[in-house]
């Protein structure tokens, strides 16, 4: 199975100050996303790389199909080589995980899954099995009955990672698991993405610890202004550049796209601090 993304775009609107005149503004378009293609498949992790407003959160989105892009098209085909065009059958196949998912909090862990579980359809004995099983592999013993209100951000983003596993999905979307994690936390969700790319899984996440994605991913898609500056192994793209790691890679690649910018004249098309959805900008 696989998610094949072909020149997807994003505009939003946002408003910039007036040349020569700080105290007006005035409203313009900008591309969070721009022409970027990728395919993510079973049995690997693709990391896609970049710094804090980069298009990450917008482009999973797209991929994930809860946003609408603007133009180009998201497709996921099954293992047979047939596309998949009902929506709720894809997000069936899907474990999306958001920066910021927002759990049930008066919930505990079990009976949010338990209420998942149902909305998927599973019976009783189906979901006890499945809560066992989600409980073994993200290690919820010590917590799985405590209500999300009390548990610690590694917890709670473990019980994030858990509500994705109820309809054992065939592609992971996480958009920066691992952020503000102890260690601990961060070592047993990484080792989770391992687990299931070696079950046939596709796994597709987000970051910006390149160290992370160094050891971690099978291919790497850096992301810089919306649009993809580079693609490949993470040892191919260190070649390629003549760097030791990810971040030197990742800085010598952002300066030939700037020397490149000054000699072509290119307009900067970047998304500046957050992506456009984040920051509060309307859709186009």
């Amino acid at each position: 199975m696989r998610i094949q993304a072909t020149d997807l775009c994003k505009k939003f609107n946002r408003q910039v100050t007036v040349e020569g005149n700080k105290k007006k503004s005035r409203q313009e378009e900008f591309l969070a996303v721009n022409h970027v293609s990728l395919t993510a498949r079973g049995g690997e992790i693709l990391g896609v790389l970049g710094p804090n407003g980069a298009g990450k959160t917008t482009l999973l989105r797209m991929l994930g199909r809860l946003m609408q892009p603007t133009s180009g098209t998201v497709s996921v085909i099954d293992d047979n080589g047939a596309e998949m065009t009902n929506d709720i059958d894809v997000k069936r196949y899907i474990g999306y995980l958001s920066e910021n998912t927002k759990l049930y909090k008066r919930l505990s862990v079990r009976e949010m899954l338990k209420t998942i579980a149902e909305i998927y359809g599973l019976t009783q004995e189906e979901t006890e099995q499945k809560i066992d099983q989600i409980t073994e592999v993200l290690q919820l013993q010590g917590f799985i009955d405590n209500r999300i209100e009390r548990l610690s951000t590694g917890q709670t983003q473990r019980a994030s990672i858990a509500r994705c596993l109820v309809h054992s999905p065939q592609i992971y979307i996480f958009d920066e698991p691992t952020l503000g994690l102890d260690i601990l936390s961060s070592e047993s969700i990484i080792e989770f993405m391992r687990s299931e790319r070696e079950r046939g899984r596709g796994v597709l996440y987000s970051t910006h610890y390149m160290e992370e994605a160094q050891y971690l991913c099978d291919r790497i898609v850096m992301i810089y202004q919306g649009q993809i500056i580079a693609e490949g192994t993470p040892q191919g793209l260190m070649e390629q550049t003549g760097t030791q790691n990810l971040r030197e890679t990742f800085r010598a690649l952002i300066k030939q796209k700037e020397e490149q910018a000054v000699q072509t004249g290119e307009p900067d098309t970047g998304t500046e601090q957050t992506d456009g959805e984040e920051n509060g900008e309307g859709e186009v």
